[in-house]
């Protein structure tokens, strides 16, 4: 079981998130750094949109919830964990392999020597989740 880090700086959330569920359902471990740097195509106000209704849901009469989610780096978790099988064990187990950062996080300095960019062509149409985040607040 190896462990990689990810600089998700200029990456495309989906193409990034596909990486790293495999190497976390073959048994890796993942970190992944800069998580509010990270791409997400589309329309900027789609998507807001959407996190505002999923925020909102909870906000009837009721103070249960659902809580969603206004940290960058767990919304990236957030929205990885929706790629893993989690009704089976193996899912389960990958994800607490997971872990997210904003910025460099608390890793040691050898660590961030072998990261790993994960750099594709830039869609016309995207926005950063720092961007995305700072619209909802």
């Amino acid at each position: 079981m190896a462990k990689i880090i990810y600089d998700g700086k200029g990456a495309v959330f989906g193409r990034l998130a596909s990486v790293v569920t495999k190497d976390l359902l073959k048994g890796n471990f993942v970190d992944i750094i800069n998580c509010e740097e990270i791409i997400i195509s589309g329309k900027k106000e789609l998507f807001v949109e959407k996190i505002r209704a999923k925020r909102e849901m909870g906000r009837g009469s009721s103070l249960k919830g659902p809580k969603y989610i206004r940290a960058e780096d767990r919304l990236i978790k957030r929205m990885i964990r929706g790629m893993l099988p989690r009704d089976r064990a193996k899912g389960r187990e990958a994800f607490k392999r997971l872990r997210c950062h904003i910025r460099n996080g608390e890793l040691a300095e050898e660590d961030l020597k072998n990261v790993k960019e994960f750099k594709h062509m830039k869609p016309m149409k995207y926005s950063t989740i720092k961007e995305i985040m700072g619209r909802l607040k």
